[in-house]
Formats: C-alpha cells, sequence, structure tokens
C-alpha cells in the first residue's frame, strides 16, 4: 500500500464495518495492562465522532491517525478534537505525503500548499505532529532516490521549504516534522540533528521510523545500536514513532530489505519499546500492512513484547 492509497483508508475508512465486526475485539488481556501510545489506521466506517471513538476502542488502540481530512471545517474538527480528549484518544499525526522540493515547479508548489493545510489542521485538531518526508529531486518519483538527493544545495533546500511551511502556519499546539528515508535528508540521528540546528525553528521536529534509517547490513544487524542512539539524541524532539519490521533477504549478491509487520523481521522490538517507554506520550503507530487481520497480529506482537520488558 503506497503512502497515497494509505492516507485514503485511514481518513476515509472505506472497508465496511462488517469487516470489524467478524473479529474478536483487541480491547483486552495484554492491551489492558498497555502503557503504549499504539495506533493503526481503522477498518471499521464511522459518521460521527462517536462511532469513530467506539471504532477506535474496538481496536484497543489508544494512539489514532487524524479522522478528518483537509476539507473538513472547524466545527467538525473541534466535535473529532473533543470526543479524542474525552475517551483519552490521542490523535498521533497528520500526513502531508507529497513532494514540496520536487524541480518541478507545480508539483513543488501544490507540494508545499498541502503541507502548509496538513499542518493547519495539525494545529487545528492538536494532533501530535504533521508528518512528510523531505521529498526527492527526481521529478517523476514524490518519494525516490535522485543522485542530487543528498547535495548541499537540497539541503539547503529542505531547509528553506520547512521554514516556509512553519512560518506560514505559525502553529501552537503541534509540530511539522520530517521522516528519515534511506535516500535523502534526514537518514540518521546526526542527520536530523543537522537539519534541526539548520531549520532553527522550535515547530520542527522528529518522526522516528528506525525501519526508514536501516541503510545496510551492518545497520541491520546492529538496528538496536542504533535505536539507542536516535533516542539518545533526539528523544526530546521525537514526537511521533512508526512500528514497522525489517528482513534482508538472502541470496541476493546486493542488499534487499523488505518491509514485514512488526514480529516477523529482526528489527530489536524489546530495546524499540524500552527506549519509547521514556516518553509514554509519543505514540507508535503501525502502516502499510493490508488487513485488519494483519494489524491485529502486529499489535499483540507489541503488547506481548511490551509485557516482557515491563
Amino acid at each position: 500500500m503506497n503512502r497515497r492509497t494509505f492516507s485514503k483508508v485511514t481518513s476515509l475508512t472505506v472497508i465496511g464495518s462488517c469487516l470489524m465486526a467478524a473479529l474478536p475485539s483487541m480491547a483486552s488481556g495484554l492491551k489492558a495492562k498497555s502503557k503504549i501510545r499504539l495506533g493503526g489506521p481503522l477498518f471499521e466506517k464511522f459518521d460521527s465522532p462517536e462511532t469513530w471513538v467506539a471504532a477506535v476502542k474496538n481496536t484497543g488502540y489508544r494512539a489514532v491517525y487524524c479522522p478528518v481530512g483537509l476539507q473538513a471545517d472547524n466545527n467538525e474538527i473541534k466535535a473529532y478534537k473533543k470526543a479524542a480528549d474525552k475517551a483519552d484518544i490521542l490523535i498521533a499525526e497528520v500526513g502531508a505525503w507529497s513532494n514540496p522540493i520536487s524541480p518541478d515547479k507545480k508539483t513543488a508548489k501544490e507540494a508545499l500548499d498541502k503541507c502548509v493545510a496538513s499542518l493547519d489542521l495539525a494545529d487545528q485538531i492538536e494532533a501530535k505532529c504533521c508528518v512528510n518526508i523531505a521529498g526527492s529531486k527526481d521529478a517523476e518519483i514524490w518519494a525516490g532516490p535522485h543522485q542530487d538527493n543528498f547535495s548541499e544545495d537540497t539541503f539547503d533546500l529542505i531547509v528553506e521549504t520547512t521554514r516556509k511551511i512553519i512560518d506560514q502556519v505559525k502553529p501552537k499546539n503541534t509540530f511539522y516534522t520530517l521522516e528519515a528515508m534511506p535516500w535523502i535528508f534526514p537518514e540518521s540521528a546526526d542527520s536530523y540533528l543537522r537539519l534541526i540546528k539548520a531549520i532553527d525553528r522550535k515547530a520542527f521536529a522528529v518522526h522516528l521510523d528506525p525501519v526508514n534509517m536501516v541503510t545496510s547490513p551492518a545497520l541491520f544487524f546492529r538496528n538496536e545500536d542504533m535505536i539507542k542512539d536516535c533516542f539518545k539524541k533526539l528523544g526530546p524532539f521525537i514526537k511521533s514513532c512508526h512500528a514497522k519490521d525489517l528482513v534482508l533477504k538472502k541470496n541476493t549478491f546486493m542488499p534487499e530489505f523488505n518491509e514485514v509487520r512488526p514480529g516477523l523481521g529482526q528489527m530489536d522490538y524489546r530495546i524499540f519499546l524500552s527506549e519509547l517507554a521514556k516518553f509514554p506520550e509519543v505514540p507508535l503507530m503501525m502502516e502499510h500492512l493490508q488487513t485488519a487481520e494483519e494489524y491485529k497480529a502486529g499489535a499483540e506482537y507489541i503488547w506481548k513484547v511490551e509485557e516482557e520488558i515491563r
């Protein structure tokens, strides 16, 4: 599932409630003891703040993706915010998935406008953050490698663009964040620190996805050290995290990584959750899975590991 499809599923919840009705509730057992703000997309249909809260509770999640889209009016935004507060549900993030540094001027302008609108929505609904990737210098692929992605000119453009987004909104209740990708800044904890210093805006922060920061077999097999390093250097700046897992394909001459659901790969979730526990209000959001059953299995794995390390 790509970012755009994922966002549509999250915002519109187009799959019928009959699917979730057939599944046992996750809101029991391990979840009841969990202190993690775990979340993921909803597959149950909702049409009001009340039915939305019920759908969230049915999954056992304590964090969610933003339940409304960019076209929502102020009354709708306020109603969902009020319902979230009453039910102790944390709205984790508003996705702004787009390429504001595209060499195509029209694409870049549209992306910048989307980022501004998304950050404004995040501020109004008081989500933990608005999240995007930095983008790419590839005019055709909004999220992909390019020979200019790691140039100093690109770094400067990311700084300029991020400042422009933040300065247009001047958020008071949220943060604009960039998620790491292996083929553009920020790709490491040190790269994040460099951007934080260069952007120089209090409303700029970190969205941590350790899987996206695995750029070599060495990091893959020692990912626990990378995770510790991220929390040590970036902890106070982290506003939301993504929960995924990773496998390294064997019998290939060049390294090939494949993303899998939490529990099926080699990411060190004992270390990840131990570090995350130091920041109890930072949500952990699952993504990129295809079915409600997969999300249920991923959640149960995370809750089980949390219980083991508690």
